[in-house]
């Protein structure tokens, strides 16, 4: 009997992997919810730099990458930012262990999908690359935002640090979202009316 690919089954695993381990949440998010969030703001600043900025970004594979961002964390688990990136060595030990989480999730798949596959695991066009870190963040933003708004200052100095993150990147498609969509995710729902 062939047993077949583990790919999928992996990926649906994504739900059991929970974001922000350090810090006490008052709606705790898992790697698939975060993991479309992202890719749903990737999408909304490559139709932004397209729409607004004259930018001839692939909203579809900027999507699609976002969608995959995080998959490597079903075998690594998510490591906190704090330790993430507190030292560079780290940091670096960290990149590498992705990379063999991402090898090894790709040679889960049937050998015809693999060069399909392979580019979205591995993100390699810089821009990108950079239209989902800035969504990444984006989404780090949104969730310290919707803790403050539910009254948990447990996230108020993480807040202040992607904000100014955020504006580091210089991105005209952020600074626009920033400006256009964000003041709405402080509301209560009564006053999205």
């Amino acid at each position: 009997m062939r047993i077949g690919s583990h790919f999928f089954a992996y990926l649906s695993r994504m739900r059991f992997i929970q974001r922000w381990a350090l810090m006490r949440n008052t709606a705790p998010e898992n790697v698939q919810e975060h993991s479309h969030q992202v890719a749903v703001l990737a999408h909304a600043l490559a139709v932004i730099r397209n729409e607004k900025f004259g930018g001839h970004a692939d909203a579809g594979a900027v999507a699609v990458a976002a969608l995959y961002h995080d998959a490597s964390e079903i075998l690594t688990g998510d490591m906190p930012t704090p330790i993430k990136y507190d030292n560079p060595a780290i940091r670096k030990a960290y990149k590498a262990v992705e990379a063999v989480a991402e090898e090894k999730l790709l040679h889960m798949l049937p050998e015809e999908f693999q060069p399909v596959y392979a580019p979205i695991l591995t993100v390699t066009d810089p821009e990108t690359e950079r239209l989902v870190k800035a969504a990444d963040k984006l989404s780090a933003y949104i969730k310290c935002v919707e803790e403050l708004k539910a009254g948990n200052s447990e996230f108020r100095d993480a807040a202040v640090q992607t904000r100014a993150a955020l504006e580091e990147y210089e991105l005209p498609e952020v600074t626009y979202f920033l400006e256009t969509f964000m003041p709405s995710f402080s509301l209560t729902l009564d006053q999205l009316k």
